[in-house]
């Protein structure tokens, strides 16, 4: 309803404190949290306990990274199959809690803008390298913390079993120690960490008394509450356990009392329970005794702790559960009420294991720190695509470099398919990334601009749910780099143009260039891959473009991939020979050899048919005049066997 967006500051005010303030000059975003807020109550009247602390996110304080980038760049799944394995997240997680793989996950796809931080957790990494033995122990006691966040949740809503409750005093049990180790790195983002970090002594401390050390996990199985925890639940399990036991402590005390010496206690189903006297004793009957029965030889009486002994023992057991159930709620209580502590040491805990993290993937894989440039330089010695080096086992990875600045912001890379271009412009696209979480990087050194917006336009796939071809769905990412691109962003593109005929696709791939290259507004740093090699000669026209390819050694009819990225554009696409180590026939790869020398050398023959009832037609004048307006420079072999193909098509018609 509408009127559950009308601005509630006062009951901002209330809930947040000063934290409300920061939505005094922001409406907007005031009546979406007072909607919020009320929508909570209304559904779950509990739920809304859980927040009580208010956090203002900027756009400007996380590098923008749209879901196209995050799908390019493979940062949580792989583009193929959905999986873990193969991604960023992959190599990266590490962490040993629900809590901090959560954080991971929030870190990976919202990088920080703030070089200040970013340096802080730099700071933190390197000071948990220089204490491996620490770490280690940091790491050890992690393992045994479970999802604090999650387990305060279901307090909270009232919903938590004894099991999950006991698993939370087994988390604050470790809490002194985790504290301790942290605040003893000399490192300021750990201190803060091991402050907001409360020890939890008086969680630990009660659960453990209260609660059994394996718990069952429904209350309505009992045996939820520690002996000796509550003198009333112990007496009533006394009695439901050993009733007998019971009896004759009451038979003993009464014989005492009354110096009858054959009084004793018996049990039948019409009375209960009596003490019964023989004749001798009735002078020594108590007038507190009720006469019940009269035998031969004795009398039965009943007295009212006999009366109070025989509702307990009848009712023990469900009075046991009623019991168990009021005590494990105080309990609860006791843990709900000190949700922001415990809320502010689960924040703690998780930052200090995706820091943990973070140390342990830099040893692992010889990541070094990244400086932070002022000047919009980018430069990388030695860069390694963190994922491709962990899956090639069998391939030793190939490192390069990179330099890039604001003069020359733009790389135009050619090389053949399968060279390794994408790897090489994704890596570069990583390593932002990663330094932007305030990770450690693959590279023997990096200098690293602070990147506001990541861009990607690559691979091909059609929208066919939106109607949209594959050509359409590059357009649309292009048109949206260009519209959003800033001086600071990073734009990664690979094969532009390439959907639709050659003369089109190498005008659109020239004109985003040159706009990326020359707008002032848009003068992003762009690694630009492309099959075009006439566009190589903007090195010379435009101002801050370098050339770069693909190094490749020939071998007689195949080619071989170094790998290596080297200054200059490459002297042709390699294309037939990438299609032989492909697979493709023999006689196809030796048919498109021998239709690129004929385009090569000015002109392409009909290709004599064997068949003597089907000989080879002729070609029409419409065909003279369609190869005659081919330019067989800016053929490329694809687009060449294509033509053969629909000729071919057409003449069979």
């Amino acid at each position: 309803e509408e009127s559950d967006f009308a601005p509630d500051q006062t009951g901002i005010a209330s809930r947040f404190g000063d934290a409300a303030k920061l939505l005094i000059d922001r409406p907007l975003a005031a009546a979406a949290l007072s909607g919020l807020l009320r929508y909570l109550a209304r559904t779950r009247k509990d739920g809304a306990a859980r927040l009580g602390s208010l956090q203002l996110d900027a756009a400007e304080q996380y590098m923008g990274l749209d879901p196209t980038a995050r799908r390019n760049l493979e940062l949580l799944e792989t583009l193929r199959g959905g999986e873990k394995r193969g991604s960023l997240l992959w190599v990266m997680d590490k962490t040993n809690t629900a809590m901090g793989k959560r954080l991971l996950r929030r870190a990976m796809t919202r990088p920080l803008t703030d070089p200040k931080e970013i340096r802080r957790r730099q700071a933190a990494v390197q000071a948990l390298l220089d204490e491996p033995m620490k770490r280690e122990e940091l790491t050890e006691a992690l393992t045994a913390v479970y999802d604090m966040e999650r387990l305060m949740t279901r307090v909270v809503y009232g919903s938590v079993n004894p099991r999950e409750l006991k698993s939370l005093s087994y988390t604050a049990r470790r809490m002194p120690k985790i504290k301790a180790l942290t605040g003893a790195l000399h490192a300021p983002l750990l201190q803060e960490l091991a402050g907001r970090m409360d020890p939890m002594e008086d969680v630990a401390a009660l659960i453990d008394n209260a609660v059994v050390d394996e718990p069952p996990v429904s209350l309505k199985d009992g045996a939820v509450i520690r002996d000796g925890f509550h003198a009333e639940l112990d007496e009533l399990r006394r009695l439901s356990t050993d009733t007998k036991a019971v009896i004759r402590e009451i038979e003993e005390r009464e014989r005492e009392k009354t110096g009858i010496k054959t009084l004793k206690i018996g049990y039948n189903r019409v009375f209960g329970y009596y003490i019964e006297i023989t004749r001798s004793y009735l002078d020594q009957v108590p007038d507190a005794y009720i006469r019940k029965q009269t035998l031969v030889n004795a009398e039965r009486f009943i007295t009212e702790e006999l009366k109070e002994l025989e509702s307990r023992v009848l009712y023990a057991g469900e009075k046991i559960v009623a019991m168990e159930q009021g005590i494990f709620e105080e309990l609860r209580r006791f843990v709900a009420d000190r949700l922001r502590l415990i809320q502010n040491t689960a924040t703690a805990v998780a930052y200090l294991d995706m820091l943990c993290a973070f140390a342990v993937i830099a040893e692992e894989n010889r990541y070094v720190c990244p400086k932070l440039s002022e000047d919009g330089r980018l430069e990388i010695k030695d860069g390694r695509h963190p994922v491709v080096e962990k899956m090639s086992r069998d391939e030793l990875f190939v490192p390069n470099d990179t330099a890039m600045d604001d003069q020359t912001p733009m790389i135009l890379l050619t090389g053949p398919n399968m060279a390794g271009k994408s790897t090489y412009m994704r890596q570069i696209a990583l390593i932002a990334i990663m330094t932007q979480m305030g990770s450690f990087v693959p590279a023997s050194s990096a200098v690293m601009p602070i990147i506001d917006k990541l861009f990607t336009r690559v691979g091909a796939s059609d929208d066919l749910g939106g109607g949209q071809s594959t050509f359409m769905v590059e357009m649309n990412e292009v048109a949206y780099i260009l519209r959003h691109a800033t001086p600071q962003s990073l734009v990664i593109l690979d094969e532009i143009g390439r959907g639709t005929s050659t003369y089109d696709g190498m005008s659109i791939a020239r004109a985003v260039l040159e706009h990326l290259c020359c707008h002032p507004e848009r003068r992003a740093k762009t690694l630009f891959a492309t099959h075009y090699h006439e566009l190589t000669v903007l090195e010379n026209e435009l101002p801050g473009i370098q050339n770069y390819h693909v190094a490749v050694k020939k071998r007689d009819d195949t080619v071989i991939f170094l790998r290596k990225i080297l200054p200059g554009g490459a002297d042709r696409s390699y294309g037939i020979e990438v299609a032989q180590l492909a697979g493709v026939p023999d006689e196809v790869v030796a048919r498109a050899q021998e239709i690129l020398r004929e385009l090569e050398q000015g002109g392409l023959k009909a290709r004599p048919v064997l068949d003597e009832a089907h000989p080879a037609l002729p070609p029409d004048d419409r065909l003279r005049r369609e190869l005659q307006a081919i330019h067989i420079d800016v053929l490329t072999p694809l687009e060449a066997l294509n033509h053969i193909y629909r000729w071919k098509r057409e003449l069979e018609e």
